[in-house]
């Protein structure tokens, strides 16, 4: 570490501690060269690789933004939104990679929001997965039903999901006949 003092390039570490909720370390530094100390900043950098192939650091904030937008009018506080995106941020943090698809986001978002509010988890998986017809509704209503909510319907195979959702057309058919 350069001494922002004298620009000596090397400094002893005199301290360390986390920050930031355990996701930044501060380190206290003493220049050897000089004797100035000085305090820096470690952040493991998490980056998003979107659809188009760009890459952006994670954003807390931005998960923030989308699940307040599924929540709107149900009754869920903003405390709870807040630990809903540290523990998407752990997720995602937890498995070790550097950078990470946007589409991985998503799914991390979906297994929280499901135990936060159920409603709310429609709202975002009918975005999230593109639903085009009242099927695609049906289908993941009948995958709420089915499963209780500590299994993560993200890790369930979209072939499972399909065969769900013509299951629960067919059973809507026959309630019509």
């Amino acid at each position: 570490m350069i001494c922002p003092f004298c620009r000596h390039d090397d400094s002893r570490v005199v301290d360390s501690r986390p920050a930031e909720d355990g996701t930044q370390i501060r380190r206290r530094r003493e220049c050897p060269q000089c004797g100035q100390r000085f305090s820096t900043q470690e952040v493991a950098v998490l980056s998003i690789i979107k659809r188009s192939g760009a890459t952006e650091p994670f954003s807390r904030e931005k998960v923030l933004v989308g699940v307040r937008k599924a929540c709107q009018g149900r009754p869920v506080n903003e405390d709870d939104l807040v630990l809903l995106a540290q523990r998407v941020e752990e997720a995602l943090r937890g498995t070790g990679q550097a950078e990470i698809e946007a589409q991985e986001v998503g799914l991390a978002i979906l297994a929280p929001l499901r135990e936060l509010d159920e409603v709310a988890y429609l709202r975002y998986a009918s975005v999230y997965r593109n639903f085009a017809s009242l099927e695609d509704f049906e289908g993941e209503i009948a995958l709420l039903r089915a499963l209780p909510s500590n299994v993560k319907t993200a890790e369930i195979p979209r072939a499972d999901v399909s065969k769900e959702k013509i299951s629960a057309s067919s059973s809507a058919s026959r309630i019509n006949n």
